[in-house]
């Protein structure tokens, strides 16, 4: 049976749900009509962008890959991308200019995609100095998806003040700002973010697991759809019920745990009789008595991200590992005992720095699972990793010394073929990071002519034999 035609914004409707579809076969637009379209409805697979920030730096001795150009070798830190080596690459001697005043970490993070310095405060009156990456290019797209961006975490920003460097620490926690004086709020809790993905035309409704699947909701125009649908889009409407559906469960099972372990804590126990109801968001259980799978807390929200772009709701996404100065503690991975930021000052201790390694290369694992995950949404003869750019990094390099020299930072996807990967780029030190924000800039659609102290984007990015301006 062929296709009837639909439209790329065609969506499943139940009560309180709108689910938007991935790119089908049916979907296959007529040529677009007048420049300045949207891709999607041009004829092309949209554009995605996404950010992804690692608070406290990395250990330096074991980021850094060997060799240049397409002949390089992961380093240690960097070894769960080897699988993805041909989707990346790695950019070596970028420097946030405007992240070099002030002391200590916060200085590092709101400039990572304003590429500006931002206002030494201890109250309300934050400025970053520009409106973020993600923001701008949201501005510019965000007209064509459901939602305009994405911003998620999995550790709520910090208000207070740190007094050893007379800064509010809420500059730590957010690197999306709609203005410069405004942070985008992020997301933490992944039934929320779901929620706000498939049951935004609900306000209020509860969240409790035990709710019926937003697939039962849509079952009905779901069926009417497959009668108009082929073979091929019936299996990847299959496909992307599956995902939506085991996200669906992971988060459910993830929520009745934590109520088991609340429910068998005698203090815990009073405090819910006392409150007269049951814990209903992820984030209702007292700090102290937590039971998080951290591991599987960050991949619900990598989920949440690829589902986002693979059905269009979104094209523009972020994604915080934690705050600035985060101490969350790693003993949960084999070899570390403490928390993050203590081991990332490791005073150059052997065994501290391995332990920041550790904790490192889990963060790499972590980008690679999200990378995997969009690698694996087919669109058409391609997928979702070659139609999207995502950047990940972090604002300084060494936590031990605050180092904002030589950032770490990865750019992943092919952004629609308009990106070289697989390679190890090496720059002539403190070159520009913000020329990294303007090449992406211009990849998106903005027609921008500088972005922070760049006026040119990065040189190579899409000649595959380029290795850099530093000669071997």
């Amino acid at each position: 049976m062929k296709n009837q035609p639909i439209s790329r914004r065609e969506v499943l409707k139940g009560v309180g749900v709108a689910m938007c579809l991935p790119l089908m076969e049916a979907m296959e637009p007529l040529k677009a009509f007048a420049s300045g379209q949207d891709s999607a409805v041009a004829g092309k697979a949209p554009l995605r962008f996404a950010a992804m920030y690692m608070p406290n730096g990395v250990n330096p001795h074991q980021w850094t890959p060997t060799g240049a150009g397409a002949d390089f070798t992961l380093a240690p830190i960097m070894k769960p991308l080897e699988n993805l080596k041909s989707e990346i690459l790695v950019l070596t001697n970028l420097a946030n200019k405007h992240s070099f005043t002030g002391d200590g970490h916060y200085y590092k993070v709101a400039p990572f995609l304003t590429g500006t310095e931002i206002q030494k405060t201890t109250g309300a009156d934050v400025r970053c100095g520009a409106t973020s990456l993600d923001q701008r290019i949201a501005q510019h797209i965000g007209s064509f998806t459901p939602l305009p961006s994405l911003e998620l975490s999995v550790e709520a920003p910090w208000t207070f003040v740190d007094t050893n460097v007379g800064l509010t620490t809420l500059y730590g926690g957010h690197i999306s700002w709609s203005t410069p004086t405004t942070p985008v709020s992020r997301e933490v809790n992944p039934q929320l973010a779901f929620d706000r993905l498939f049951r935004r035309h609900a306000p209020g409704k509860g969240t409790d697991p035990k709710e019926a699947s937003v697939l039962d909701a849509v079952k009905e125009d779901a069926q009417r759809l497959k009668k108009r649908i082929s073979l091929a889009d019936r299996l990847k409407l299959e496909e992307y019920f599956d995902s939506v559906r085991a996200v669906e469960k992971r988060i459910a099972f993830d929520a009745a745990r934590r109520k088991h372990d609340l429910m068998d804590d005698p203090a815990c126990r009073a405090e819910i009789d006392k409150l007269g109801q049951r814990i209903k968001t992820y984030y209702d259980v007292p700090e102290g008595k937590r039971s998080i799978d951290h591991t599987e807390q960050v991949r619900l929200m990598m989920d949440l991200m690829a589902l986002a772009f693979w059905t269009d709701a979104t094209r523009v996404a972020t994604f915080m590992f934690g705050v600035e100065v985060s101490g969350k503690n790693f003993s949960f991975i084999p070899g570390v005992s403490g928390s993050f930021h203590e081991i990332s000052h490791h005073q150059n201790d052997k065994a501290k720095l391995e332990e920041y390694a550790k904790i490192n290369a889990w963060h790499m694992e972590q980008y690679a699972y999200f990378l995997n995950r969009l690698r694996s949404f087919k669109e058409g003869d391609s997928d979702v990793l070659t139609n999207s750019i995502t950047l990940c990094g972090a604002g300084i390099r060494d936590g031990n010394a605050h180092d904002p020299h030589n950032i770490p930072v990865i750019l992943a996807g092919r952004g629609g073929g308009t990106i070289a990967t697989g390679r190890h780029l090496v720059y002539e030190p403190n070159t520009a990071f913000c020329d990294v924000h303007l090449g992406i800039a211009h990849r998106m659609g903005l027609s921008l002519k500088e972005f922070g102290d760049s006026t040119q984007e990065l040189k190579g990015l899409t000649d595959p034999t380029f290795k850099g301006t530093v000669k071997a």
